[in-house]
């Protein structure tokens, strides 16, 4: 059956599963930033997630949606796709968790999370989602540099740098909100705020590219 699908139905199949595994890969680093006492410990393992999506070639809704203005319009689409596969990754991680014995520590901290996150104003939850986007663009586009000129080192802290800095400063990353949302039980109450997050990491993921394209230097 999959010899006889066109390119485009290949592509946009292998992008669903690479955008679940992002999905699943964030909610380990979820999982561990939740259970680790010490949050500088836990934001640099949390970083976990990001460096195995960029080694691995996964798709990442806040790693591809910062590069929307560099591609042509079908490239939204591709991104959409990611954002609802990442979502059901984290889904599938939360479920999953359920039946180990961290289940109510997970539960327990992901609802205290996920409380203060949504009863922030919309200003605010958006502001914090844009500060996230950037970051996560910078990580992304870091290790793509990086690996240009063969350095391995500020390939490592390119990565793992921005997302501890997210993590330690609170900011809004909309896919490990979704694993804290499922973590909690909140779903589907808190889908609005994740779209909020969303929109956020959007916004300030894309506001460096759009600033170097509309700029001569």
């Amino acid at each position: 059956m999959w010899s006889i699908m066109n390119n485009s139905t290949k592509k946009y199949i292998a992008l669903s599963f690479n955008a679940v595994l992002s999905g699943i890969m964030i909610g380990v680093g979820g999982t561990v930033y939740l259970l680790c006492e010490n949050k500088i410990a836990g934001s640099f393992l949390f970083s976990f997630g990001l460096f195995t999506i960029v080694q691995r070639g996964f798709a990442l809704y806040t790693g591809k949606v910062g590069y929307i203005p560099e591609n042509s319009p079908v490239y939204i689409i591709e991104t959409l796709i990611t954002l609802i596969g990442n979502i059901a990754g984290t889904a599938l991680t939360a479920v999953v968790l359920r039946y180990t014995r961290f289940s109510q520590t997970i539960h327990e901290k992901a609802e205290m999370c996920m409380t203060a996150k949504t009863s922030d104003s919309i200003a605010s939850q958006l502001i914090l989602g844009a500060f996230c986007g950037m970051l996560m663009y910078l990580a992304v586009d870091n290790a793509k540099e990086s690996r240009k000129k063969n350095a391995d080192m500020s390939f490592v802290f390119g990565i793992c740098i921005p997302v501890m800095i997210f993590i330690i400063c609170g900011f809004n990353h909309s896919i490990a909100d979704a694993f804290y949302m499922f973590s909690a039980g909140t779903f589907p109450k808190d889908i609005p705020y994740i779209l909020t997050a969303a929109a956020g990491n959007a916004a300030g993921g894309m506001m460096i590219p759009l600033i170097k394209k509309i700029t001569p230097i």
